[in-house]
């Protein structure tokens, strides 16, 4: 099992234990299933906006951080949604297959 695989469990484990009504008290995992799909959207774009502020700052200490925290919150809407985190790796497994294979999706048929 991969981290990321690990941690999305605990994700999924808070995503459930907040709505039994069991979450642990101050947890920020439950504190984002609480208010939604918007408040974690606008966690995405705000992790999304420091990840840029700390590529452009050329700070990689900082970038390293930021990369986690926007993939954290990508990994709650995802629970939120009902999405699996494997269904997202299998995408990117496939989209890996087709390597090399460029050319094949920006072929244009000029005729029409």
């Amino acid at each position: 099992m991969t981290v990321y695989e690990e941690i999305f469990e605990v994700i999924k484990q808070r995503k459930k234990d907040y709505e039994n009504g069991t979450a642990q008290e101050n947890s920020y995992t439950c504190y984002l299933f609480e208010k939604g799909v918007d408040k974690i959207c606008k966690k995405i774009g705000e992790e999304a906006s420091e990840t840029i502020i700390a590529a452009k700052n050329k700070d990689n200490d900082e970038l390293k951080n930021e990369i986690n925290d926007l993939l954290y919150h990508v990994m709650v809407l995802c629970a939120n949604q009902g999405l699996e985190w494997s269904e997202v790796e299998k995408v990117l497994e496939e989209r890996n297959e087709k390597i090399g294979n460029l050319k094949k999706f920006h072929q244009v048929d000029k005729n029409t």
